[in-house]
């Protein structure tokens, strides 16, 4: 335990869409974190809000016919309350469009504006000219200029994820009209982002979390920093400081909430927010891998700029998939938090001990009904539930309660090590690591009580038989106190069983091991159900339906796909090319750099198969290829053609027997 105050915040959930369990893979390891610190003793401070500028929000509104404060309030309040019923508990949970963030973030640019960090710049700026404005971020659709695919305004979301600024996008189409853009020119702001490369290289390699986000980050860092866009043409969120046509991107005043969203839980409790944010104090933001980015290049060279405190760790998420397929809401492969979820009857508590022991925080998370119920009925009830209840039940229905004889040394100790190890993995962030500790003590339990078999022992040694049940007990309670963070509503039944009154989150870690005392045992409950095979039915039908729903619409769209002429094909010069070499491009994880023999040259290609495929084993292999797109730069290479692949895991075209290189597709 160290005496310096915590405070921890996750990523701000943005109010234009409903909660599903991807969100959730970052708030419930976030709030199992902060509910182990506290029962460890530290001085640990929860806070989150909502994201509720910028354009998708805006669109969103339009669409619904509604304000974007009143869209932003109503699914504020939907994430407030799908949080607590998930048990994940704030201190205080805002709003970025509060009074507090407003001024709070116009506060923070005015400071950078005076230290020279932020300047202005005349810049070509996409413009509709059917809806008479400025088209900034998701008003614009276009080509990446970096890797060639379709890309967002602000993101290259298809391709190479790259963050995009104004103008940069290439074919610009508004995307509520569906008009080509012209560019035109306008006055922005610009933070110099570029001039921190040696201060974020120097803090990346202290930065504590995971490494997931520190080496991502620091290839970013090395490979190219710009200076970036800091305003926006909207009506819709902060005011730029001196000019009222620009609002401050949205992704400078989010973070900024984590500052404002403290300082109103500081002004509701008497309390100072600078404990935290000016120095003193240890900031941990839990995020997903999607915002690496921004957390940890953006808003460390923001906050050192303004000369407030930088974050000490950065802890992200891995990637999720639905039933071994790429989590999307547009192909059905997603689980609603309250819809499929709670709305159902399903205990949180089943769904965190999911996210939280089912992989590395870091690694990609595989969300199956059929793996839920079999980890449910196998680990929880079979397991954990089984033990507990058998001791509980046994002391105080066979012995009449709580034994006078104390654990024993051998005991203590076993739970002292356990509690260690857990502690420590808690601590290093890896949740996995510490539930399987926990789950090791109540194994080690069951097979504990299996073994000395006290209903056998009391017909032959009463002493002895009391003496393998006050073991088991002092075990219970360990397993309650460790288990809090991770099933807080089945430790609090544990405790309560167990005698104890006051709430086990009142309680430190330290009475792992110290008596039961004082208490008196309470009739013994079961702490969990198995999951029937006819519920299973039930969740994997609704599922499997909502996947075929997607899949009709998809191929109800692809139909009315415009018809193209024989002319119009004939323009694309398709050909066989022959690989013979690839290499990863430095700073990427999802493009190669192929050199192709097309038969009359060789071309220099960009490809974004990375992750489904080793350079090496592409060397030899004939493709299709079209030859005649207009040359591209993309992550700072050359890149003349395209190879064809087909599917979200890029399956490339090809022959099916050997032909030339060159050779044309007719």
């Amino acid at each position: 335990m160290s005496g310096t105050p915590k405070l921890v915040t996750c990523g701000l959930p943005y109010t234009n869409g409903l909660c599903h369990i991807g969100h959730l893979r970052t708030y419930v390891p976030a709030d199992c974190y902060v509910r182990h610190l506290r029962r460890a003793g530290e001085d640990v401070l929860f806070v989150c809000g909502s994201d509720n500028h910028g354009t998708p929000i805006v669109v969103s509104a339009e669409e619904a016919g509604t304000t974007p404060r009143a869209l932003s309030e109503k699914y504020h309040d939907h994430f407030k309350q799908t949080f607590e019923k998930m048990g994940v508990i704030f201190d205080h949970f805002g709003m970025t469009d509060n009074t507090t963030n407003h001024e709070r973030t116009q506060s923070i640019i005015n400071r950078l504006i005076d230290r020279g960090y932020v300047y202005s710049e005349i810049i070509n700026q996409s413009y509709c000219t059917s809806c008479e404005r400025f088209l900034p971020d998701r008003y614009v659709e276009g080509t990446c200029p970096h890797c060639g695919k379709h890309a967002r305004g602000d993101e290259c979301d298809q391709g190479c994820g790259r963050h995009l600024e104004p103008g940069e996008i290439l074919d610009p189409v508004c995307t509520v009209c569906r008009t080509k853009a012209e560019t035109r020119q306008q006055e922005h702001y610009f933070f110099k982002l570029s001039t921190f490369r040696e201060y974020l290289l120097d803090y990346l390699k202290d930065l504590n979390g995971t490494i997931n986000a520190k080496n991502y980050a620091i290839g970013w860092v090395e490979n190219e920093l710009r200076d970036w866009c800091i305003t926006r043409t909207l009506d819709w969120g902060v005011k730029f400081p001196g000019n009222q046509e620009l609002v401050v991107y949205v992704w400078v005043d989010a973070p900024i909430g984590y500052i404002s969203f403290t300082e109103e839980w500081a002004d509701a409790h008497n309390d100072d927010w600078k404990r935290y944010w000016c120095g003193e104090g240890e900031v941990t933001h839990f995020i997903g891998s999607d915002i690496i980015y921004h957390h940890c290049i953006f808003w460390p060279a923001l906050l050192h700029a303004a000369g407030y405190g930088t974050p000490d760790a950065v802890v992200a998420s891995g990637m999720l998939k639905v039933e071994d397929q790429k989590f999307s809401k547009s192909r059905g492969y997603v689980v609603w938090a309250n819809e499929d979820y709670l709305d159902v009857g399903l205990p949180s508590d089943y769904l965190r001990y999911y996210l939280l022991s089912y992989t590395s925080h870091t690694k990609e998370l595989n969300f199956s009904w059929k793996a839920y119920q079999e980890r449910v009925n196998n680990e929880l009830v079979n397991t954990l539930g089984n033990f507990m209840y058998r001791t509980i039940y046994f002391a105080e229905a066979k012995l009449g309660g709580i034994p006078s004889t104390p654990a024993s040394p051998e005991i203590l100790l076993e739970i002292r090590k356990a509690r260690e190890s857990v502690d420590s993995a808690f601590r290093s962030f890896e949740f996995k690591l510490a539930v399987d500790g926990i789950m090791g003590l109540a194994g080690f339990g069951n097979n504990y009580i299996q073994k000395n078999a006290p209903w056998k022992l009391m017909k032959t040694d009463f002493a002895a038989a009391e003496s393998a049940i006050a073991d088991c007990l002092q075990i219970v309670k360990a397993l309650a106190l460790m288990l809090e963070p991770v099933l807080p509503d089945a430790a609090a039944k544990c405790w309560a069983m167990l005698g104890y009154e006051s709430p086990i989150a009142d309680h430190h870690l330290d009475e792992c091991d110290t008596p039961l005392s004082g208490v008196t045992l309470q009739k013994a409950e079961m702490l969990f159900a198995k999951l029937e095979d006819e519920q299973y039915a039930v969740l994997e039908k609704t599922f499997n339906g909502r996947v075929e729903a997607a899949k009709k619409k998809q191929e109800m769209k692809e139909e009315k796909k415009p018809m193209v002429s024989m002319d119009e094909f004939a323009q694309m010069d398709l050909r066989i090319g022959k690989v013979l070499s690839a290499e990863p491009i430095k700073g990427s994880k999802k493009l190669l750099k192929i050199q192709v023999d097309i038969g009359s040259e060789t071309r220099q290609v960009v490809s974004g198969i990375a992750p489904f495929y080793a350079p090496d084993a592409l060397t030899g292999s004939l493709v299709v290829m079209i030859t005649n797109l207009e040359p591209a730069t993309i992550f700072g290479v050359e890149s003349r053609g395209m190879i064809l692949a087909a599917g979200d895991d890029a399956a490339l075209l090809m022959p099916n027997r050997e032909i030339e290189p060159g050779t044309k597709i007719r």
